[in-house]
C-alpha cells in the first residue's frame, strides 16, 4: 500500500508538496545562474550531458549539494509507502529554512548561497519567494 492519504494529518502532503515546488525552483534558478557564471568564466557548455556531468563532477557545482540532496529527501518522503506525518514534514521544513542561510562569512552553502543572491537577481527573487513560504506555514501552523 502506498502513500495512504487517508492516515495523514490534513494538509500536510500538500504543505510538504508546496515546500518542494518552491524549492525545486530555487535550486532551478540556482543551477541556471551558476552555468552562466561557470560559462562565462570557461566558456559555453556544449550539451545537457556535459552540463550533467559537471553538476556531478565538477567542484564550481559541488556548494549546491545540499539543494538536491534536499530535494531528494522530500521526494523520498513523498513517495515512502508510509503515510506522512506532520513531525516528517516538519523536519524537512526545518533543515530548508536552516539551509536557506545566507551569509556573507560562512563556509560552504550558505558563502557561496550569500553571493548567488547578490550576483543574481533571479535568485534573490526565487529566495525571497520560498522564505515567503516558509514563513507563512510557519504562522499558519502556529495559529492552527
Amino acid at each position: 500500500m502506498k502513500n495512504s492519504p487517508d492516515l495523514e494529518p490534513a494538509g500536510v502532503r500538500e504543505r510538504l508538496t508546496s515546500l518542494r515546488v518552491a524549492l525545486l525552483q530555487l535550486h532551478k534558478t540556482l543551477l541556471d545562474a551558476e552555468r552562466s557564471s561557470y560559462e562565462a568564466s570557461f566558456g559555453k557548455i556544449s550539451s545537457p550531458y556535459q552540463f550533467l556531468h559537471l553538476l556531478t563532477n565538477d567542484p564550481w557545482f559541488a556548494w549546491l549539494a545540499p539543494v538536491t540532496q534536499l530535494l531528494a529527501a522530500m521526494d523520498q518522503t513523498l513517495d515512502a509507502p508510509e503515510p506522512l506525518t506532520a513531525a516528517g514534514a516538519d523536519a524537512l521544513a526545518g533543515r530548508m529554512k536552516t539551509l536557506l542561510v545566507p551569509t556573507e562569512s560562512g563556509e560552504g552553502f550558505s558563502r557561496h548561497y550569500d553571493e548567488a543572491l547578490q550576483r543574481h537577481p533571479e535568485v534573490l527573487f526565487a529566495h525571497v519567494a520560498t522564505t515567503k513560504l516558509i514563513r507563512a506555514q510557519a504562522a499558519a501552523k502556529r495559529a492552527g
